[in-house]
């Protein structure tokens, strides 16, 4: 069984009222000395103390043991001022263990939600880039790939002021440890660096490079396959290349 399955056991164990296999389980991982479950069980522990420490000695966890199982029949009990502090604490112990399971899963659930209002924050941010160019009067149009046989295809949309942006379909994911770079290459000097990116599954990309173009002296926009730490000049053969007009 994995640490996570075994997560909701961790308290149990610690009073000796965990069943079988969690209990073989649990044991299993300590022995082996499983950093995850090492850290669950003294969070446990650190529980049962605190529920502990409100009992008398008498109540020893092999008596709670008893105790909770003649509560359902299976042994007579005399009850007293120690049967009623063991109950009590069995009943404090259990609230324990489901509020913290409870705490664990709210906390679970908010960062999930946070990561997926922060991609969402992320895409609507590209978006209006995006749309900021599109929209530009004095956004000019290239389009790339056409006429050949199965090349990545699409358009390159220049702004002077809003920046580049790349649309592009059939262009692969890149192979582990690489990534795409997008280049502006002026008619004179070297190609600048416009930022790295990746292509979805299914071959499409998009690309946004924020910030003024020389369109007058900018021959030509590119894209290279690049280690993912990127190059400061190209050191593959472009795969799109979209001249401007």
């Amino acid at each position: 069984m994995s640490c996570e399955e075994l997560n909701e056991h961790y308290e149990l164990y610690a009073i000796g009222l965990a069943d079988e296999p969690e209990r073989g389980e649990i044991r299993t991982h300590l022995n082996r000395g499983c950093e995850v479950c090492m850290a669950g069980m003294r969070r446990a522990r650190e529980i049962a103390a605190l529920v502990g420490g409100g009992a008398p000695p008498a109540a020893l966890p092999a008596r709670l043991r008893r105790r909770i199982l003649a509560s359902v029949g299976a042994e007579q009990l005399r009850w007293g001022w120690a049967s009623v502090w063991a109950a009590a604490a069995v009943l404090l112990l259990c609230a324990a263990v489901y509020f913290n399971s409870r705490e664990r899963s709210y906390a679970s659930e908010a960062a999930t939600l946070r990561d997926q209002t922060r991609r969402q924050n992320i895409e609507l941010t590209r978006l209006n880039e995006a749309f900021a160019i599109l929209n530009g009067a004095d956004t000019t149009v290239t389009s790339f790939g056409q006429g050949q046989r199965q090349p990545p295809r699409g358009k390159v949309f220049v702004n002077p002021s809003q920046g580049v942006l790349l649309i592009a379909s059939n262009l692969p994911p890149a192979p582990a440890g690489k990534a795409y770079e997008m280049w502006v290459i002026a008619k004179s000097g070297n190609p600048v660096r416009a930022g790295m990116f990746q292509s979805e599954s299914d071959g499409t990309a998009m690309h946004i490079q924020r910030g003024p173009v020389d369109v007058t002296a900018t021959r030509a926009v590119a894209v290279t396959l690049e280690n993912e730490a990127g190059a400061d000049q190209p050191t593959s053969t472009p795969l799109i290349v979209a001249a401007l007009q």
